[in-house]
């Protein structure tokens, strides 16, 4: 497996990029690429050129922290600084709603795989904020516990803080992770917390599920390190290190053979999953890579192999992946 970059976009925002994610194909078009800045615009850019595939959309008051595309692929919603998440159809850009929260409770989302559901993950809520899609009612709040090791005076959470949330393939499990290093596992249909997974003592800026395996969850850590979680039997798997700063992001590839991570040490690196290594290293950001992101599998003839990474240093990285 390998990276080759293929094209770089400077100065796509007017402001540090810190969330991608690929909207997926429909009949009608290919999978395009989804970009929030602290410019407090979201913008969409074509898969093969990195042309823009729309005008820039606003709505925001404060800086995007998070975009997510629904698996449909002609919805998605941004969230912001300014506590706000904005669900909008990818096309026409028009709103279909908006959801608010009280101040530093919107950080990371994700749409469940069958997109009923988009959870977020709830900073300083302690809790993960689940939104109906039919509705866009808010249906349920997983409490982040404590472990059982803290301390007995800590409050529910403990003073946890929300950053981070990944669905397992088949939608049964989510996974957050917090500011101080733990990882929590929810039973979703029952809305029951299972398990913590534990190897982390800083935040965990960003997990992600093996699209081929709901036991397997993979997450990235500002100490450095990616971990690889059995999910389901609570172990670590692999302590995967690399990176000489910050891990900020995390993706797995379609065909589930590699991982990808963007860091504050500016580099974007590929993981190969049989060796448990990093076996390449791609340099084509000046600053901190906030985010990278696979390609969905999309339509026909349409390779799946496509990486992208977006930096504070304003430019968008695209690379084949083989």
């Amino acid at each position: 497996m390998k990276l080759a970059g293929l094209k770089t976009a400077e100065n796509a925002h007017d402001e540090s990029i810190w969330a991608s994610a690929w909207v997926p194909a429909t009949d009608n078009r290919p999978a395009i690429l989804l970009t929030g800045s602290l410019d407090e615009t979201v913008r969409l850019w074509r898969p093969d050129d990195l042309s823009p595939a729309g005008p820039p959309s606003g709505g925001h008051a404060l800086g995007v922290i998070s975009v997510a595309a629904h698996p449909g692929g002609v919805i998605a919603a941004s969230a912001s600084l300014d506590s706000f998440i904005r669900v909008f159809d990818v096309d026409s850009n028009s709103s279909i709603a908006t959801l608010e929260a009280p101040p530093s409770e919107v950080w990371n989302m994700q749409f469940d795989p069958k997109g009923t559901i988009l959870a977020v993950a709830g900073g300083s809520s302690a809790s993960v904020k689940l939104w109906d899609t039919s509705s866009w009612q808010l249906i349920d709040s997983l409490a982040i516990p404590r472990q059982e090791s803290s301390r007995p005076s800590d409050r529910v959470g403990g003073g946890k803080f929300a950053l981070s949330v990944a669905w397992s393939p088949d939608g049964s499990r989510l996974a957050c992770g917090s500011m101080d290093g733990t990882i929590c596992v929810f039973d979703v249909h029952r809305a029951k917390f299972l398990h913590h997974l534990e190897g982390h003592f800083m935040p965990v800026r960003s997990l992600v599920y093996s699209p081929l395996d709901y036991r397997v969850v993979f997450s990235a850590c500002d100490d450095t390190h990616v971990h690889m979680y059995d999910a389901e039997g609570k172990s670590l798997v692999a302590s995967m290190s690399g990176h000489s700063s910050w891990v900020l992001s995390v993706d797995a590839s379609p065909d589930a053979a590699a991982i990808a991570t963007g860091s504050s040490d500016r580099t974007v690196r590929l993981w190969d999953l049989t060796m448990r290594a990093s076996v390449q290293t791609m340099s084509s950001h000046s600053d901190q890579v906030w985010s990278v992101a696979f390609r969905p599998p999309g339509m026909t003839g349409v390779r799946a192999g496509r990486l992208a990474s977006v930096s504070d240093d304003k430019s968008i990285s695209l690379y084949d992946y083989s």
